[in-house]
């Protein structure tokens, strides 16, 4: 896990296509993304389905350049935390690349401390999506729903960013919450203890990068991520982040 850790804190640029599986209220959403990816400064661009997302560290006051695939049929600058961008979907462009859910594995890691083998498990080595990889299985037996007092300024993001879970889970666990923002101080919720009651991994052995990973709770898939035509480190010019590259549809 160790090698894995270090080789998504050594990428510097990314280039790949994504599947998304996620499960939101009962029901499967699937979404497949073309990406382009600079970690520092951060630079994002990606398409999918005929959307073009353009986000840029430091510019547009913080805000995405988006050219929908439908009305109004002009580029808007949207809050890449807002509801626009991120309706139906478990996590917002922030979170594309390796290094959230490096963050989310740090702190199983940590949790686990002397029980590392209790929780993470080698099950072998299988080929994913023409890769070799190294299969590892994460256990959260107890995972569960606890009670949670809302600190003042808090949000379910932020709580989530706190507690290493995930804002989506509290959110559907929660009825009479409406969105991620409405949380009151002094409110109790309920979160989950774990970010996931069990986690299968599939680490590139070349590269030790996650290329697949497979998120269960409760109730079974909650959401699965797979990675293809990964080109690490490859040269992505600064012309590439800007709406007027040739190709691109702003």
């Amino acid at each position: 896990m160790i090698k894995m850790i270090n080789a998504i804190n050594d990428v510097k640029t990314l280039k790949y296509n994504l599947k998304i599986v996620e499960r939101t209220k009962g029901k499967f959403n699937h979404f497949q993304s073309s990406v382009k990816l600079k970690r520092v400064p951060r630079k994002l661009y990606l398409s999918t389905n005929g959307i073009e997302v353009l986000w840029v560290q430091g510019t547009n006051k913080g805000d995405a350049l988006v050219k929908p695939n439908s009305f109004p049929y002009v580029n808007l600058n949207l809050d890449p935390m807002g509801s626009l961008m991120r309706e139906g979907q478990h996590h917002t462009i922030n979170e594309m690349g390796f290094d959230y859910f490096g963050k989310i594995i740090v702190s199983n890691i940590l949790k686990a401390s002397i029980e590392f083998d209790k929780y993470f498990k080698l099950e072998g080595e299988e080929i994913l999506n023409g890769k070799s990889c190294y299969k590892i299985t994460i256990s959260n037996p107890d995972f569960k729903y606890v009670d949670y007092t809302v600190l003042k300024g808090e949000t379910l993001v932020t709580i989530a960013r706190k507690l290493h879970v995930a804002e989506q889970m509290i959110l559907e666990n929660n009825k009479k919450v409406d969105g991620y923002k409405d949380v009151k101080p002094g409110q109790v919720i309920k979160v989950p203890t774990a970010y996931a009651k069990s986690v299968t991994l599939f680490i590139d052995k070349q590269n030790f990068l996650p290329v697949g990973t497979r998120i269960y709770d409760n109730e079974g898939l909650f959401e699965q991520y797979d990675y293809f035509n990964l080109q690490l480190d490859p040269v992505i010019e600064d012309e590439e982040f800007t709406k007027n590259y040739k190709g691109y549809g702003f």
